[in-house]
């Protein structure tokens, strides 16, 4: 098989650091003995990096994590009493 390049997996994943979470969590669980999305006889993280890089594994956002992507630096206090905000504002 043609070895498998970060280039590889970036094509699937938003970055660099997405794709060691990704691929480290992937990992794992295919030591932990999860079958392999994607036929091959090499160790648990390249196994990973390979699904990551046929599209079989993809890191999902949920909507929390979704909003804070697309608001950047903006901080939302979503649950807490006013007078907790108004003392951080002043």
């Amino acid at each position: 098989m043609a070895r498998i390049t970060v280039e590889d997996c970036l094509r699937k994943v938003e970055s660099r650091f997405a794709l060691v979470i990704l691929g480290a969590k992937r990992a794992k669980m295919l030591m932990r003995g999860v079958r392999p999305l994607v036929d091959t006889d090499n160790r648990p993280i390249v196994n990973a990096l390979r699904e990551i890089a046929a599209g079989e594994v993809y890191y999902g956002y949920g909507q929390e994590e979704e909003a804070a992507r697309v608001e950047g630096t903006q901080v939302k206090l979503l649950e807490g009493d006013d007078e907790e905000i108004k003392e951080v504002q002043e």
